[in-house]
This record gives C-alpha cells, sequence and structure tokens, in this order.
C-alpha cells in the first residue's frame, strides 16, 4: 500500500490557508478602500480648484460689472416719404394735385433708437464708449448697474472716428471707477470677461481668452492695434469692457467678426493704453493730435522682396513721399524701406503708423531706412497729421503688347496725362490686361501708370521692353506704379 507524506497536519495546513486567504482578502478590502478614499480626496480638489476657478471670474465680474453703463442714443434722420410721389386718383386731377392738396413732404425726420456700452473711468462721470456708439447722436442716455432706473442725460467730450474712441460726461460724483490695466503686459491665452449690453441683455457678462495681439489690417478703424478675443461680442457690446480676472479693464469691445453679425468667436477690443491715451488727449484737448510724416507705405511680401532682392519682408516700404512734408524735408525717398523708428524695429507698415502717430506733432525722430541695399538713418521733425487724410510726357502713341506678362501698354501722351491725371508724370500707360495673367495676379488695371521696372524709371514703350525682355518664367519683377493720385509698388511674377 502506497503511503502519502504530508509535510504538515491537515489542520495546520487548513489554518495557514484560511490566515493566507484572509491576508488576501484584507489587503484586496484595503486596497479598494484606498482608492475610493483616493477617488473621493481627488474630487474633493477637483471640486476645490473648480470653485476657486469659479470664484475667481464671481469676483472679476463683481469689480467691473458696476462701471459698465448703458447708453441710449437718439440720432433724427431723414428718410423719403414713400406716399410722396403716389397718386391714388392715377393722374386724373393733375400730377401735382395730389401733393399739393394734401401738402406731402418728400422727406420725413425718422428717430433712429440704439444701445451701446461704456466704462466709467473717473468718479466725476467721465465715461469711455466708441464713436461709432455716439457719433451722430442727437441725444445720449445713459443709466448704471446699480441703479438702472435712475437716467443720466450725457454729453460727448470728445471724438477719436480714426480709432473709433469718445468719451463722454453726465453729471454725477462718487461713481464706480473702472481699474484700468497695462494692456502692454497681457498674454495670447489668457482668461478675460467681456461686459456689456448684447441684444438689450444689460449687464451680460461673458467668458474666453485672449487670442492674439497686435491684430491690424482688420479693416475697422485707420489706426489699429487690437486685442482679439473670442470671448462673445455682440451688437451691443460695443464700449464695454474686456476685463481679466483681477477686475481690471485690459480693453474696449469694439467689433466682431461674423458673417451674420453675430458672435462667431473672433472679437475685437481697442486696448486700454491706447483708448487711455487718445482719451486723455480728447478730454484736455477735445481733439487728437498725432505725428505725421507725409508718406505713404506698404507691406512687403515675399514676390516683392524677391523682386527687390530683399534678405526679408520686414520693414515698411515706402510707396510714395508727398512733397512739402517732413519726411520730404527729411531725405525720405521712394523706394526706401523703413527698419526702425526711434530705435524700435518696425516689422510691417501699420507698425510704422502707429508708432508715428503715438508721437507729438513737432517731436524730433529718427528713421533707419534701407537703400539700394545700405543702412541710412535719417531724422525728422513730425508733422500734425491733416484731419482730412484718410490715409515729362512722351508725344508718341507707340504701344506694345508683352503677351509673357499679360498686359499691353503705350507711350504717356499729353492728352493721356490730361485725361488720366498723370500730367507732369512719366512712365507707360496700361491699357490692356489679359484675364488670368500674371499682371491680373499682381493687381495690376488699365489705365494704371508704370513709372518702374525693378526701380529703373520707365519714359516709353522701349525703355520698358527692353527691362522685362530678358524675364523668364518664374522671375519677378518690381514695378512702381501710379494709381490716380496713389503711388505702389508691386511684384509681378511671370507665369511658369
Amino acid at each position: 500500500m502506497k503511503k502519502f507524506h504530508l509535510t504538515m497536519p491537515w489542520r495546520v495546513t487548513l489554518l495557514v490557508t484560511g490566515f493566507v486567504a484572509g491576508i488576501a482578502f484584507v489587503a484586496v478590502t484595503g486596497s479598494s478602500l484606498h482608492r475610493d478614499v483616493q477617488v473621493t480626496m481627488g474630487t474633493h480638489r477637483s471640486r476645490a480648484l473648480l470653485d476657486q476657478f469659479s470664484a475667481a471670474f464671481e469676483e472679476a465680474a463683481a469689480k467691473v460689472n458696476p462701471s459698465v453703463v448703458t447708453i441710449y442714443s437718439e440720432q433724427v434722420t431723414k428718410i423719403k416719404n414713400p406716399f410722396a410721389d403716389q397718386d391714388p386718383f392715377g393722374g386724373m386731377f393733375g400730377d401735382n394735385f395730389f401733393k399739393r392738396f394734401f401738402n406731402m413732404p418728400r422727406e420725413q425726420e425718422q428717430t433712429v433708437h440704439a444701445l451701446g456700452s461704456g466704462v466709467i473711468i473717473s468718479k466725476d462721470g467721465y465715461i469711455l464708449t466708441n464713436n461709432h456708439v455716439v457719433d451722430h447722436a442727437t441725444k445720449l442716455t445713459v443709466t448704471l448697474e446699480t441703479d438702472s432706473k435712475k437716467k443720466y442725460t450725457a454729453k460727448v467730450i470728445g471724438s477719436d472716428p480714426q480709432s473709433d474712441i469718445a468719451v463722454i460726461k453726465i453729471d454725477a460724483d462718487d461713481l464706480p471707477a473702472a481699474s484700468l490695466a497695462n494692456s502692454d503686459s497681457v498674454h495670447i491665452g489668457q482668461w478675460v470677461i467681456a461686459v456689456g449690453n448684447p441684444f438689450g441683455l444689460m449687464h451680460t457678462v461673458t467668458a474666453g481668452i485672449i487670442s492674439a495681439k497686435g491684430r491690424s489690417s482688420v479693416g475697422i478703424t485707420d489706426y489699429e492695434d487690437f486685442i482679439q478675443t473670442d470671448a462673445s461680442i455682440n451688437p451691443g457690446n460695443s464700449g464695454g469692457a474686456l476685463a481679466d480676472l483681477d477686475g481690471n479693464v485690459v480693453g474696449i469691445n469694439t467689433a466682431i467678426e461674423s458673417n451674420t453679425g453675430s458672435n462667431a468667436g473672433v472679437g475685437f477690443a481697442i486696448p486700454i493704453n491706447m483708448a487711455k491715451s487718445i482719451m486723455e488727449e480728447l478730454v484736455n484737448n477735445g481733439k487728437v493730435t498725432r505725428g505725421y510724416l507725409g508718406i505713404y507705405l506698404q507691406d512687403i511680401d515675399d514676390n516683392l522682396a524677391k523682386a527687390l532682392k530683399l534678405k526679408t519682408t520686414e520693414g515698411a516700404l515706402v510707396s510714395q513721399v508727398e512733397p512739402n512734408t517732413p519726411a520730404k524735408k527729411a531725405g525720405v525717398k521712394q523706394g526706401d524701406i523703413i527698419t526702425a523708428f526711434n530705435g524700435t524695429k518696425i516689422d510691417d507698415s501699420e507698425t510704422l503708423r502707429n508708432l508715428v502717430a503715438e508721437n507729438e506733432p513737432g517731436t524730433d525722430t529718427k528713421l533707419t531706412v534701407l537703400r539700394n541695399g545700405n543702412e541710412k538713418t535719417l531724422s525728422v521733425k513730425l508733422g500734425e497729421r491733416p484731419s482730412n487724410l484718410s490715409l515729362a510726357a512722351n508725344s508718341s502713341s507707340e504701344e506694345s503688347t508683352t503677351k509673357n506678362l499679360g498686359l499691353t501698354v503705350q507711350n504717356l501722351t499729353a492728352d493721356l496725362a490730361d485725361q488720366l491725371g498723370y500730367k507732369g508724370d512719366h512712365g507707360v500707360v496700361i491699357t490692356d490686361v489679359t484675364a488670368g495673367s500674371a499682371a491680373e495676379d499682381a493687381g495690376l488695371r488699365k489705365n494704371d501708370l508704370i513709372e518702374q521696372v525693378n526701380q529703373k524709371d520707365m519714359d516709353n514703350v522701349d525703355e520698358f521692353e527692353n527691362s522685362v525682355k530678358d524675364l523668364k518664367n518664374g522671375d519677378v519683377a518690381a514695378f512702381l506704379v501710379r494709381r490716380g493720385q496713389n503711388t505702389f509698388y508691386t511684384a509681378i511674377q511671370l507665369n511658369e
């Protein structure tokens, strides 16, 4: 009979087995309890963080909201009377009988009501807003967040359409003036809130981030340096506050980019530093004065840089210098590339335009220019920007068609110069541009005057032909073009 040798008695085996199983149970149970405790603690921590995050928005809104006002504007306009030219009697009593008998006016006055926002900037009633909120208004009424039933009549202290800033004032004391931040210190990705009165919904607060800084060439105003935000901005928000999470105003909400007229996540605010500077001039002087050079500027794209043999697209290209202006007197020339203003690097034409405008007329400044590959420094005493600014002919009639460019040109005759306003100028006149050609791609039009090719003056068709005859597919040429009273550079690339 076979014998089985047990290493330990069965009772001991069962006891050990049960003890091990118990430890395993406790371990598993303890681990599960530990995880539950961790999850609970993590949930509490997450909730605490969310509560702190929410509290930051709540505190910011509570701080800035009382400083944002509602602006009601009334404007009286004249509209055509739709019944003025109608005769219900069909001319039975003569053409003018109905109008004479009923004394029907051709125009009627109509009062148009609009709604906007503003930011209180002083305890004694000065309010910052947009020019387009108060422009042409015959009556302005302001209500406060603290007492929406009380209405104040406001007067315009000054406005600046070129930046879309205006300052109005109400007769009141001890108002909740906003705290203004340093808008130069804001950064992309920073949380902000927008406060205003969209669609008549008073004191609406929306949240988002700063999407971009220094937005220009948007086409809203003459001087643009916008803060872009995705905080919801809608009609009625204009003139309201864009504030950081400390409740300090970083910008004045101005416009939205939208195909529908409602929020599309792309809103623009004027930086408060810029608005504050303009506000101070409007309060102190009733108007804004800006520095003035007297030049037309344009940006440099890759094609133009290639055509002008430039290493970079940075700088502002001078396309035209007006006579008897500070720039002309300082020796600035057409074709110069301005790379610095008072030591500040110039990336594009908008940068230079804003820097010049920020300086007082009469300020002595230094321009660093690149001319024919050489760097020069010019001293310029700025003039005052005029308020109305928005910003020898050959007698032959020889004509030439340049097929690889897609344009036809002819010499500038005396008759053409008189007709097109080019008297005293030189160059060749474009008489036709082929659809889909390199010339059309470069933006050239019929009646444009080509004054230079690759910075060489053009006096007749022969010179023009000699300048372009050796151009091959893929080559780029720089044209100096006059159109009406404006002169500009354009790069034309031959189609490959």
